[in-house]
């Protein structure tokens, strides 16, 4: 990767970091000079950077303005946790009777760290432990397919996590509470109670609009 690639690449990733991480949040006007400053690179590939984040959505570039970062619309988080529904129903169900305990047990020590994450108010750690936790679900399954269009949701699940971060503290308790029955319907085999109950959590954590 020559220079030029390198800077275009390390600008996307730090603005799209901040992005999902709510340094940059919905609402947002960025600007190219003070995106550059504050990378370290010139404003050639900012601008590249944000090229590429516009073509996935995230951001608005309006001439000699700016980018303006894009909130997720009502119906992108329906349609979100709509399809993280079926992919962890689907991956939860298809976990063979011989890996089941392991992966419980394994989550029960997810939970735990979840905890003290909630106890620290770090919310980024818990943001990162509950889609590593969700992500297991559908992992487990061993479908590859299931796992990819996952792994493609992640980066909008964060965002919104991010957003919800007070709602999110509020919330600790029932979280926890949850999460341990997401893992107690998956030792019991209990396939339909385990998609009630993440139907009832996703419910639980939605707030419409941005933070």
């Amino acid at each position: 990767m020559d220079g030029s690639a390198s800077a275009a690449e390390r600008s996307y990733r730090t603005i799209r970091d901040g992005i999902l991480n709510g340094l940059h949040p919905a609402g947002a006007m960025l600007g190219e000079e003070s995106l550059a400053a504050e990378i370290g690179v010139s404003r050639t590939p900012v601008r590249s950077a944000l090229a590429r984040l516009q073509d996935e959505g995230w951001i608005v570039i309006y001439p000699k303005r700016g980018a303006l970062v894009q909130g997720l619309s009502e119906r992108a988080i329906a349609d979100l946790q709509d399809t993280r529904l079926i992919l962890e129903s689907a991956g939860a169900s298809r976990v063979s009777a011989e890996i089941r305990d392991d992966l419980a047990e394994r989550l029960r020590v997810s939970i735990v760290a979840q905890r003290d994450a909630f106890q620290d108010r770090d919310v980024r750690r818990f943001i990162e432990l509950t889609i590593d936790f969700h992500r297991a679900f559908v992992q487990a399954a061993g479908n590859d397919v299931l796992l990819e269009l996952n792994d493609r949701l992640a980066d909008r699940q964060r965002f919104l996590l991010f957003c919800k971060g007070d709602h999110l503290l509020a919330r600790c308790d029932d979280i926890i509470a949850e999460h341990e029955t997401l893992v107690e319907r998956l030792r019991a085999g209990d396939a339909a109670g385990f998609t009630d109950a993440l139907r009832d959590h996703l419910a639980d954590n939605y707030v419409p609009g941005p933070r």
